[in-house]
């Protein structure tokens, strides 16, 4: 069956209604007053600048064709004195009238720039109002949306996000399926034993989301809710989205010189220290070469993401190379296992991708395609096989944004074949699966400071 909301704000008549219209009438009000009104007075006072503007401008020419006269009379030899002090007075008197003309165009166009003044500031107070009033309707929606976890206990939406990064709750927050559900068990005062949200249907415009694949608590939105709610339960350790399985191997050093080492990293590992204790391929190599080495990391791969790293001694070398990879110069390639058989969906085994990228700000570490605002995100790919399902894939990508390479993969409007493994991007998966099948193999370069060429390679352990 279905259960009803959290709380039921849309009653006719009720108080969140009664102030919806006036908002609503505020929206006509401010629409009514800037296409009529106001744009009446923008466009006077827009006219009278362009014709004062025009007025100035004449006579500027004017003033210019009056200079190259006089110029032409100097040329040619001009001596009599009287001539030339007329030309003098001449130049002065255009010079003071330009500056009069200034000055009464300043004063002219006054009016109407007061006119717009005094209009911007009613429709700023419009503005500010209805801003007033929708944040107020907000809060107060806040403060009366109460849930309940397995203890009993209550708290409103803004007590429990008062302690999160976002401090005030965002739009729909406690309208999901899962609050809903917990808050009418809790109200009946069953316990709930399991809970599994699964996407239905198309994703929404950018995301990436499967029909029929079960999905984690967004971390925005949800995730602070259900921390609060499911307290009281027995709750597994939640699974990080995006970790693979723990880490079984130590990085591998397979070249190093006086100016950086490239490094073979394990899959489930961390290119730089994050937010947990878990050791980071920068902390091995910190650990291995002791103090006497200043090392940092030119570049990243996702956690999941197996392959060759570049780690450089000392912060010349370090703006050295990351210098190559902001030109582009350095070239990667990076192998891949696909869900599904590229050929029986009728995607051509080579061509490039080209989708831009932003954060999913409400679920962070997923990124989406955005092609208003995104940034760009290029990849070619070549495919180099197909068996059991899965197709074999290489990526040569032209840019290194966030999740690049599995949101093409898997993005409907890429290839639509998300890397098999994908805990973010993929169909969900159960403990059995060891790892993201994705390999950074290959980098090459030519390193300024000694001028040689570099070629790494890793085979895939896939």
């Amino acid at each position: 069956g279905f259960v009803g909301p959290v709380f039921d704000y849309l009653q006719p008549g009720g108080y969140f209604k009664t102030k919806e219209m006036e908002i609503s009438r505020q929206n006509i009000d401010i629409s009514i007053f800037e296409e009529g009104q106001f744009s009446k007075i923008r466009s006077e006072y827009e006219r009278a600048k362009e014709k004062f503007e025009a007025e100035v401008s004449e006579y500027k020419e004017r003033c210019r064709l009056s200079k190259i006269a006089r110029s032409a009379k100097r040329e040619s030899g001009i001596t009599d004195k009287d001539e030339i002090a007329a030309m003098i007075r001449q130049s002065q008197f255009e010079k003071a009238e330009l500056h009069r003309l200034k000055k009464r165009t300043i004063a002219d166009l006054a009016p109407f720039a007061a006119n717009l003044k005094k209009a911007k500031s009613h429709l700023g107070d419009l503005k500010s109002k209805r801003r007033m009033d929708s944040e107020a309707l907000q809060q107060w929606l806040f403060s009366n949306f109460t849930l309940l976890n397995a203890r009993g206990e209550s708290r409103t939406l803004s007590e429990i996000f008062a302690e999160t990064p976002l401090k005030i709750p965002p739009s729909g927050a406690g309208e999901c399926c899962a609050p809903k559900l917990l808050q009418a068990a809790y109200l009946r005062g069953w316990k709930p034993i399991a809970i599994a949200e699964y996407w239905y249907g198309h994703a929404k415009s950018g995301e990436i989301r499967i029909d029929g694949a079960y999905y984690p608590a967004c971390r925005g939105k949800c995730l602070p809710v259900l921390g609060w709610m499911l307290q009281g339960l027995d709750v597994y350790p939640p699974l990080e989205s995006g970790c693979g399985q723990p880490v079984v191997r130590d990085p591998e050093i397979i070249y190093e010189n006086r100016w950086f080492c490239v490094v073979d990293k394990p899959s489930g590992m961390l290119s730089v220290p994050g937010k947990g204790n878990a050791v980071s391929v920068q902390q091995w190599l910190e650990e291995k070469y002791g103090s006497g080495r200043s090392v940092r990391m030119a570049h990243r791969l996702d956690q999941d993401t197996s392959g060759l790293l570049i780690a450089t001694f000392g912060n010349d070398t370090l703006k050295v190379m990351q210098s190559l990879f902001a030109t582009r110069k350095v070239k990667k390639t990076y192998v891949a296992e696909l869900e599904g058989d590229y050929r029986s969906l009728g995607i051509s085994r080579c061509g490039h991708i080209d989708l831009p990228l932003s954060p999913d700000w409400l679920d962070r570490p997923r990124q989406r395609v955005d092609l208003e605002c995104g940034k760009e995100a290029v990849t070619y790919y070549e495919f180099t096989g197909a068996e059991g399902g899965r197709s074999r894939v290489e990526f040569r990508p032209v840019t290194g944004r966030t999740h690049q390479l599995r949101i093409h993969a898997a993005s409907e409007m890429g290839l639509g074949m998300p890397i098999a493994g994908d805990r973010l991007y993929g169909r969900n998966i159960g403990n059995g699966q060891r790892r993201l099948h994705l390999h950074a193999e290959k980098l090459e370069f030519t390193f300024p400071t000694d001028g040689n060429h570099y070629c790494f390679e890793s085979p895939a352990p896939f």
